[in-house]
């Protein structure tokens, strides 16, 4: 009812939104690591202007895929894409993870690693806030693709869209996917947490969520409501994403041979 007669007064409705999201989440508009975060996002503005990049999902596809080739390659990486490090020889150039149930059980592990980190606003309990860690804007309400990330995000459902709108900040021009199986042997209502009863066949490995690792089920609808936001967008400015995915099920995107890629 209060809401309805604001409405109604010219000005006060905006005045009234940013009083409700001050209260809900004071620790983003007053805190330290909102505003240390913001000005490290603003570091990577158009770093990688032009250029291409590969977003690795954490499909069992990968397993079929010859990572060494991207060695040298500008590499989004996700959640426990790290344990793929020591088989690769080098890591990803970037870490993302928006999952606070991911990062309440492997913050310490995720945080460890060697490389610039973004991670969503609800993960920052759970991972040390060292110097090369940024955390992103609150997740929105509504389906929007960011050009701000550090004072507007979307997830979609999927760390993958985060990484398509960082990629798209920092000035990639074509994104590739890899490993974007979309396609889960667990079955279940979308985001309804699960524990791990076995090894799991949902990833590239078999303790990515294993037997007794509590995860959230995916929302496949959502994240292809993101994805073809995210190809609108990138195809607006001239952009492009591609699909590399050995197998995968996603048709959002146009399909290319991995190989003819090198």
């Amino acid at each position: 009812m209060l809401r309805g007669l604001i409405k109604k007064i010219p000005g006060v409705l905006s005045a009234y939104e940013t009083a409700r999201r001050l209260r809900a989440t004071p620790g983003w508009y007053l805190g330290a690591k909102r505003w240390q975060s913001a000005a490290r996002i603003a570091n990577f503005k158009d770093i990688h202007k032009g250029k291409r990049a590969f977003i690795l999902g954490n499909g069992p596809s990968l397993n079929k895929t010859d990572l060494t080739q991207l060695r040298g390659e500008i590499t989004f990486g996700s959640n426990r894409i790290y344990l793929l490090y020591p088989q690769l020889g080098f890591t990803t150039t970037y870490l993302t993870c928006v999952n606070p149930t991911v990062a309440e059980q492997f913050g310490a592990e995720m945080g460890a690693q060697p490389v610039p980190k973004f991670f969503g606003w609800l993960c920052r309990q759970h991972v040390p806030f060292t110097s090369d860690t940024a955390f992103l804007a609150p997740n929105a309400r509504q389906p929007q693709f960011s050009f701000t990330p550090q004072h507007v995000m979307w997830e979609g459902a999927t760390v993958t869209f985060v990484q398509m709108q960082l990629a798209f900040y920092m000035g990639v021009s074509e994104v590739i996917l890899i490993g974007v199986d979309h396609n889960f042997v667990a079955q279940g209502k979308p985001h309804e947490q699960v524990t791990a009863q076995t090894d799991d066949e949902n990833h590239f490995a078999p303790n990515y969520w294993g037997k007794g690792v509590r995860w959230d089920l995916p929302d496949l609808e959502t994240s292809e409501i993101a994805y073809g936001l995210a190809k609108i967008t990138y195809r607006a400015y001239r952009r492009r994403i591609v699909d590399a995915t050995l197998g995968g099920k996603l048709t959002v995107f146009e399909k290319v041979d991995y190989e003819s890629l090198f």
